[in-house]
C-alpha cells in the first residue's frame, strides 16, 4: 500500500487588519467624502464629471464601478481623509 500524497498546506486566511479599506463599501466612501469635503472640493481634487455636473451618489457609483483609475483616486482621497481625521484626534 502506498501512503497518500502530502496534502498542500491550506492557504492562510487573508489578514486585512492593516488595510483601512477592507470592508468599506464604495458607497460608504463616497458618502463620507461628500460629508467631509463636499462635491465642489471633490470635483476640484478629482476632475470627473460625476463630481462636477449634477453630482449624486448614484451617478458617481455607476461611473466609479466602471472606471478603475477613478476609483483608485477616490480610494486615495478616502485614505487621505482618514489620515487627516486621525491627526486631528491625536491633537485633542
Amino acid at each position: 500500500m502506498h501512503d497518500p500524497p502530502d496534502e498542500p498546506a491550506a492557504a492562510a486566511p487573508h489578514d486585512h487588519s492593516g488595510n483601512p479599506l477592507h470592508g468599506v463599501t464604495l458607497e460608504r466612501m463616497l458618502t463620507e467624502l461628500v460629508e467631509h469635503f463636499g462635491w465642489e472640493a471633490m470635483g476640484q481634487r478629482i476632475r470627473i464629471r460625476c463630481f462636477t455636473s449634477d453630482p449624486s451618489i448614484a451617478s458617481s457609483l455607476k461611473f466609479l464601478r466602471r472606471t478603475p483609475w477613478a476609483r483608485d483616486k477616490v480610494e486615495g482621497m478616502y485614505l487621505y481623509m482618514l489620515r487627516e481625521r486621525a491627526r486631528r484626534l491625536k491633537r485633542l
